[in-house]
């Protein structure tokens, strides 16, 4: 014991469709709030609630969060922590999940298009067209709304995302592996993870024994009751919060230094809400 402890948490449950509610390069701002005057010795433990968000973010809050704890930072996944923070989660030293955790694949998502996805299906209309030129007929229309710019940009984001799963392992939590070894499991994570070989959709969750399998550096939380007792009910505090309050985005330490994102909220006069006999909605 005796780490310092952030906890990173995103109301995406109960407040699914706010702008800012994924991870951005806003969040690193909470993170500088949070880490301002911790012992850079202590380590840090990073507990985890979130859908995701623009991965190269991300891969920009990895760096900070190494260039004050170096390697000594471990991930606690309570409920879930997908896409984007799963590369948070897998950039630490290990991850601590429980019966009720999940992780998810890293592939991009450029709103609803999966960019794996989207190569696929292009591929498929390639090879189908070469072997049957008639396919072409129901292939053309669906073509015709891809520019050539998106797919490169799909190319690019698979690329990216996979390349950081594989630099970030390599660098923390396999870094004490010999090379054949570290190889082998970035290979098992990724083809997993990356979601480059599988049709997987992006929400697919991965409990604790597939993460296991798959070459993770997993620990149960159930192995140590107290700190699970400790992780569940600071989770359901949170929870509780995001739920009930116009708070959608919680960054907070041990010291309870915190950036509170709050949803805006319309004002209504009262004399408008009495004439309709309405209650209007936050926006």
């Amino acid at each position: 014991m005796g780490r310092n402890v952030i906890a990173y948490y995103s109301g995406f449950l109960s407040k699914p469709r706010i702008e800012g509610i994924e991870i951005t390069d806003d969040d690193k701002n909470g993170f500088m709030l949070c880490i301002h005057e911790l012992s850079r010795k202590r380590g840090l433990d990073l507990i985890l609630h979130t859908p995701g968000g623009d991965g190269a973010a991300a891969e920009s809050l990895v760096d900070y969060l190494r260039s004050m704890f170096g390697n000594d930072v471990r991930a606690i996944v309570p409920q879930i922590a997908m896409s984007a923070g799963t590369m948070l989660a897998c950039s630490c030293k290990e991850i601590l999940m429980g019966k009720e955790s999940s992780l998810g694949p890293v592939d991009p998502q450029y709103g609803m298009i999966s960019a794996v996805g989207l190569l696929k299906e292009v591929k498929r209309a390639h090879d189908e067209i070469l072997a049957n030129p008639q396919s072409a007929l129901f292939w053309n229309p669906i073509l015709s709304k891809i520019t050539p710019s998106f797919l490169q940009r799909c190319e690019w984001a698979v690329l990216a995302s996979d390349g950081f799963i594989r630099k970030t392992l390599s660098e923390n939590m396999f870094a004490s592996l010999e090379q054949q070894d570290k190889d082998k499991r970035i290979e098992s994570v990724c083809e997993i993870l990356s979601n480059l070989n599988d049709s997987k959709e992006h929400n697919t969750h991965f409990q604790f024994d597939r993460c296991k399998d798959a070459g993770l550096n997993v620990v149960r939380l159930e192995d140590d009751q107290k700190l699970q007792d400790l992780v569940l009910t600071l989770h359901h505090c949170y929870m509780h919060t995001l739920s009930n309050t116009p708070a959608f985005k919680v960054i907070e330490n041990h010291f309870g230094k915190a950036m509170v994102r709050i949803q805006q909220m319309t004002v209504v006069p009262a004399q408008m809400q009495s004439n309709y006999g309405i209650n209007f909605p936050s926006q």
